[in-house]
């Protein structure tokens, strides 16, 4: 198994924490930094686009089909409750933050100078108003960690790249956050070039 990864993306980085919170063994090819991957990836995808796994005879691209694929692929640990009423809360949440938020950090990511204060004010404001979802379990609406978590883990580590501090308004998404960054799976997944981007930022 192989993905074609970005060392620096929002999206691969979804798919790297999952792959690394089930263990599994895979080739992480950076595109960035090679010419003929690149040309690969090409051939591979109609989108020329990262993140895109190779499983044998199966490509997939666009994160949440590969993350989806991962956790039906390697049931273990789950990343979505059994139950269809957590689940259908759970994508909803889900598709709530790929909206709303998502577009926001890469409108802050493609912006230079003052172009970026809007969506960064935007961004900080939604994150604080959310703070009571993140108040009465380990993890978003859960104990246990889900593909939403997945989701926002490479978001909330770049937000100090971003220039948003969120605050003593946020202390549930605070303490949310860390249990996240914590995890050694979480730390597996970040590229060096992901931690950097919080080394510039301090």
């Amino acid at each position: 198994m192989a993905l074609y990864s970005s060392a620096e993306s929002l999206e691969c980085h979804r798919v790297r924490f999952v792959l690394a919170e089930k263990g599994i063994n895979v080739e992480i090819v950076d595109v960035d930094a090679d010419a003929s991957s690149a040309e690969d990836l090409a051939e591979l995808t109609p989108y020329n686009e990262t993140p895109t796994l190779v499983d044998r005879d199966l490509v997939l691209y666009d994160a949440g089909v590969i993350n989806e694929y991962l956790d039906e692929r390697y049931p273990h640990p789950p990343l979505m409750p059994v139950d269809p009423v957590s689940r259908a809360r759970l994508r909803l949440v889900h598709h709530r933050v790929l909206r709303d938020w998502y577009p926001l950090a890469h409108e802050i990511e493609a912006a230079t100078g003052k172009k970026a204060d809007a969506p960064r004010k935007q961004l900080k404001e939604s994150i604080i108003a959310a703070n009571e979802l993140f108040q009465s379990h380990d993890f978003l609406l859960s104990d246990e960690l889900s593909l939403v978590d997945c989701t926002l883990a490479p978001l909330f580590w770049r937000l100090p790249a971003y220039g948003i501090n969120l605050g003593k308004s946020a202390t549930a998404v605070q303490g949310y956050i860390q249990r996240l960054f914590n995890r050694p799976s979480f730390k597996a997944s970040l590229t060096s070039a992901e931690r950097e981007l919080i080394l510039n930022a301090s």
